[in-house]
């Protein structure tokens, strides 16, 4: 159980919280010495050994509807059951209907001749025999059965994708699955698809496509991309552009966000600066009126950002925006006549230098339609990154032309693929 605790073996332990892959998790390390370093091949070997070496391990013996059904036939019928099931977003599922899959599954078997009647038994007989002997399949009420746990459900949905028998039939199975690109259920059905596939290409190509389509008929939203694109072109370290055009586009929406992102990613001077100028004018906007130290504040606050500032002319700005602030020194009828009357301006002179001197902090009016296909947009970015970051096979050119293309509003695409880059 020491090697669980291994950094490698970080998703393991996220699994073995319940008794049945406690179990499988230490009969793996039992048969290999060590963990797999795919999430996909430690479902694989452990459900290898579930259909198969349990049964002989529990003396367990085979149903007559079991005759003859080897392993692989029996990862088929599982993977057809899976994914018929989870297309439809069905994770609990009547008697009846799991049988009929298992009676299509069974009509379509070579040689097969059973009448209706005989069919229908050797379904029911079938599902019983899943439940009892592996429990993979679980009667949860009174007719209603689901997988005993999602992560088979996701793990043999993936398998039916990789499995395809064809080229031809394996790229409809990827289209299909690239379908769900902005669904969360689908999530870990991604991962594990990229993971098992011999090579993972295909899919992050596919995906790429389908998430740059999703805001390529918005010109709101290119024009938020293409400014974010703008702001990220000034950084010397190109490895770091696509990193950047995620920072500006945090930063335009959540300000305090895009600050830690920028914190825990050690980029440039330059976007340091941008994070602490959104900041402040968030900080700004806040009704102080009553709290006038605050306008000490706001002058040590602007002491600290203009020492990050390189620009003579924004420095300048800065500077005479900061002396304009009543001293620390005036008595606090001053002080409050000051703030009723210049306060409001002053920020706008503040906003307006900024959004001049560092083109941000600009007044994106976003629709709720809008707000939410972003969001779908970030989050199906995140998820073609998990799938490069993860341990698939992906070829070094294609996995630098997506990882350079990322968030790039359609207009800089369609120049890049005229450059010929």
């Amino acid at each position: 159980m020491q090697k669980l605790d291994l950094p490698e073996n970080w998703q393991f332990r996220q699994l073995v919280v319940t008794p049945l892959f406690l179990h499988l998790a230490c009969w793996v390390f039992q048969g290999q010495g060590k963990f797999p370093s795919k999430r996909a091949e430690f479902y694989k070997q452990g459900l290898d050994l579930l259909l198969g070496k349990w049964d002989k391990a529990r003396g367990v013996e085979r149903d007559q509807v079991y005759r003859g059904f080897l392993l692989p036939q029996k990862l088929r019928l599982l993977s057809q059951l899976a994914a018929v099931t989870f297309e439809q977003g069905q994770y609990f599922f009547e008697q009846r209907t799991i049988e009929q899959y298992i009676g299509d599954y069974l009509r379509n078997l070579p040689g097969a001749t059973l009448e209706a009647e005989e069919l229908q038994l050797e379904s029911e007989a079938m599902l019983k025999a899943i439940e009892a002997q592996h429990g993979i399949l679980t009667e949860r009420a009174r007719g209603i059965f689901s997988f005993s746990y999602l992560a088979f459900q996701e793990y043999f949905t993936a398998r039916k994708i990789v499995a395809s028998h064809n080229l031809q039939a394996l790229e409809q199975a990827l289209g299909g699955l690239v379908s769900h690109i902005t669904d969360s259920h689908w999530r870990e059905v991604f991962l594990l698809t990229a993971a098992m596939l011999r090579s993972a290409d295909a899919l992050v190509q596919l995906m790429k496509q389908q998430i740059d389509a999703l805001v390529a008929q918005d010109s709101y939203l290119q024009e938020f991309l293409s400014w974010a694109s703008q702001k990220s072109q000034q950084l010397p370290d190109e490895t770091k552009v696509a990193t950047a055009r995620a920072f500006y586009l945090a930063l335009a929406q959540s300000p305090h966000t895009a600050d830690r992102f920028a914190l825990a990613s050690t980029l440039d001077q330059g976007m340091f600066l941008d994070a602490a100028l959104e900041n402040l004018l968030v900080e700004f906007a806040i009704d102080h009126s009553q709290d006038f130290a605050y306008v000490n504040a706001c002058s040590e606050a602007l002491n600290n950002i203009l020492v990050m500032v390189l620009d003579a002319g924004f420095y300048k700005s800065l500077q005479q925006l900061r002396d304009q602030l009543p001293p620390r020194s005036q008595n606090l009828e001053r002080l409050q006549h000051w703030w009723q009357k210049n306060y409001s301006a002053w920020v706008e002179q503040l906003r307006v230098a900024i959004a001049n001197y560092r083109n941000i902090h600009h007044p994106w009016q976003f629709t709720t339609e809008q707000q939410q296909l972003l969001q779908r947009y970030y989050d199906a970015n995140q998820l073609l990154i998990d799938c490069l970051n993860s341990n698939c096979e992906i070829t070094a050119a294609i996995r630098q032309e997506i990882e350079a293309t990322l968030l790039l509003p359609q207009k800089d695409l369609e120049d890049r693929e005229w450059q010929g880059d």
